[in-house]
């Protein structure tokens, strides 16, 4: 018995939950699970939906928020800031993709238009994926991520043109090309214009007005039917609906409303994108792969190498340096969400036949597979074609950084001079003491030289570069970037060679200061207690308790290890920051109920000891005893005992408290 609309909606969102979250439990990218989830869905699956026209009519809207939100974050500042990435780079990658692709495609038999489609496909990326996944890893603002952020931008922005083409051949295809073109280019100044001209006069106004009734449903009901009209005219002038929600970003960009904006669109966008993402994946037909695997493999060979061989050549001719052009050629191998939308667009004006979409799907859905495994290892990828050098670069060659530093005696070295080494150098420079930095961000460093900074291009985890820079009569050493990895090489070499140097580290959470503290880091802050530490100064010093005592508390605090602030109750979801939470102690109460073997019995009875748990506290109805656990405390009947300790270990311990 086929399922009605709002049944197989229900089967949508079912799959969709039960996938996503597997996804995410396996940080895997969010987008397979929701096309997976609607494979599993689709007539080629489960056939639950036995046609995916049941939900693109929502679906299609997650294309509208999203590329408003993407208006809404355009930034003229940050588009400057990339100019040579975004206007050089970028523009290169985009075109030479389609041109070579088109071509190719024509070669192989295909359509002119065809063969556009794909050559316009093929030249996205996924920004979702690349930015999330270089943030994670620490190198979003490093050269090739800073490479990597100007292509995506353009982009971006490469999107309008080439769906206002895509819906202006597929609508006027008996007419020869350069006549579809001007008659494209003049639709879509003329809508540019329209909308911007009915914004300004509009737009500013109508949200001043809608503020001050201070009714959050009034505004976001206004922020919808924005979005929504500005979709509905461009598509009633022949053009996207995407293209409408875009401008309309652009325009509430520019007012003070656009992060109230973002607050209140998000949530309809991530939904309804997820509908977009699901309704795709009810097109698969995995099956019927066999049949063209030639053409996808080919595919996925355009999208992953010749992508990333392109860019890396462009980049180079660009006097990038090839470390830096190879990564960001890695970074962005693969498909990316326009893709989807392009594809989407193409099917619906029959511009590519069905099993043409079948294989461009295929592609996109392996190289966005593929993809996270490149980005994550992008740097010893790149080392295989390019093996780095051992020695720093002319120029920056030991004997040149001694020659500078020679004169330092009883100096700080700080290794890495990003946000947190700037605010270290500018305290030191406060009380004129000596200093020097390593950084090896070549363009950070001529900058901050040419300023008078003293800051030299080296790497720190090179044992020459910091003997270089005095090592030997050093009073300290700061290790002031966030790379886990890089600090343990450092600490491993200090260790041996000036076990009794001071060394800084700073650290995200409880498991990295444990490695570092291993390592042989003498004082190391870590950034998630801090925070909390800075809280509870403040509050100390609210509620009027001494100068002397807070910093009395708060240096116990730190020369313990947090150890206090590490005793925290922890819910089920595991987070990034508890990425292996089998090594972390967390505390965890335990209620003693009818027949319970503790009851009766003192707490040194039990000899919890032996199982790497401690009881931290007893709660007996209002009453709270703590650190008086050695005493002779009789526990009775709904006693709460708070255990600290590892989790496997705690239900060993909670074990022998119920059961003996």
């Amino acid at each position: 018995m086929p399922l009605n609309t709002l049944e197989i909606i229900l089967c949508i969102l079912l799959f969709a939950l039960v996938v996503t979250s597997i996804f995410r439990r396996l940080r895997l990218s969010v987008i397979l699970g929701y096309l997976l989830a609607g494979a599993l869905v689709g007539p080629n699956g489960f056939a639950l939906a036995h046609s995916s026209h049941a939900v693109q009519g929502l679906a299609e809207f997650g294309i509208v928020f999203l590329m408003f939100t993407i208006g809404l974050e355009f930034s003229l500042p940050q588009l400057f800031a990339l100019r040579f990435p975004v206007f050089v780079i970028g523009t290169l990658q985009v075109i030479l993709t389609i041109a070579i692709t088109t071509t190719i495609g024509i070669f192989l038999g295909m359509t002119k238009l065809s063969a556009l489609a794909v050559g316009s496909i093929v030249a996205m990326s996924s920004t979702a994926i690349v930015i999330k996944q270089l943030g994670d890893q620490a190198e979003l603002y490093s050269s090739h991520g800073l490479d990597a952020m100007g292509i995506l931008l353009l982009q971006d922005l490469a999107v309008i043109p080439i769906i206002i083409l895509i819906a202006g051949l597929a609508t006027t295809q008996h007419h020869g090309l350069p006549t579809v073109l001007v008659y494209a280019l003049f639709k879509g100044i003329f809508a540019i214009t329209f909308i911007f001209v009915l914004g300004r006069w509009l737009l500013r106004p109508l949200f001043h007005i809608i503020s001050k009734t201070r009714t959050a449903e009034l505004f976001t009901l206004t922020v919808l039917l924005v979005t929504l009209t500005s979709a509905w005219l461009t598509n009633l002038l022949g053009l996207s609906y995407a293209l409408g929600a875009f401008l309309a970003g652009i325009m509430l960009a520019e007012t003070e409303f656009r992060h109230q904006i973002k607050v209140e669109i998000r949530p309809f966008r991530d939904i309804l994108l997820g509908l977009f993402f699901m309704s795709i994946g009810m097109l698969v037909d995995i099956s019927a792969w066999h049949q063209t695997w030639r053409w996808i493999a080919l595919l996925v060979l355009a999208l992953v190498i010749g992508k990333m061989a392109l860019i890396t050549i462009i980049s180079r001719l660009t006097h990038r340096d090839l470390s830096v052009a190879m990564r960001t050629g890695i970074v962005l191998a693969q498909g990316g969400e326009f893709g989807f939308a392009i594809l989407t667009l193409a099917l619906t004006h029959s511009i590519l036949p069905p099993d043409y979409g079948q294989v461009v799907l295929a592609g996109l859905l392996i190289s966005i597979a593929v993809s996270p495994i490149l980005i994550h290892y992008n740097k010893q990828i790149a080392a295989v074609f390019y093996p780095p050098k051992t020695e720093p670069p002319e120029g920056d060659s030991p004997e040149t950084i001694s020659s500078l530093t020679k004169k330092l005696d009883q100096h700080i070295i700080i290794c890495g001079y990003g946000r947190v080494g700037q605010h270290i150098a500018r305290v030191l420079d406060k009380i004129k003491f000596p200093y020097v930095c390593l950084d090896l961000d070549s363009e950070l460093v001529r900058y901050a030289a040419m300023a008078g900074e003293d800051v030299i291009y080296g790497d720190s985890t090179h044992p020459h570069i910091l003997q270089a820079v005095g090592l030997n009569h050093a009073k300290a050493i700061v290790i002031s970037f966030n790379d886990l990895r890089s600090a343990i090489i450092i600490l491993n070499m200090l260790h041996k060679t000036h076990p009794d140097l001071p060394k800084l580290v700073r650290c995200t959470d409880e498991f990295e200061l444990k490695q570092l503290k291993n390592c042989g880091a003498t004082h190391i802050i870590a950034e998630i207690f801090e925070a909390s530490i800075a809280f509870s100064d403040y509050l100390l010093n609210l509620i009027g308790m001494p100068e002397s005592k807070i910093s009395q508390i708060m240096e116990d605090v730190r020369s313990k290890d947090y150890d206090l602030l590490q005793r925290i109750f922890s819910s089920s979801n595991v987070t990034r920051m508890d990425s292996d939470a089998s090594l972390h102690k967390k505390l965890r109460p335990i209620l003693l109920v009818k027949g319970s073997y503790a009851i009766g019995k003192k707490i040194k009875m039990l000899d919890l000891r032996e199982t790497g748990v401690e009881i931290v506290a007893v709660r007996r109805g209002e009453k709270k005893f703590i650190k008086l656990l050695q005493s002779n405390i009789k526990l009775k009947q709904d006693d709460i005992l708070v255990l600290y300790g590892l989790p496997f270990d705690i239900e060993e311990a909670e074990k022998r408290i119920l059961e003996g």
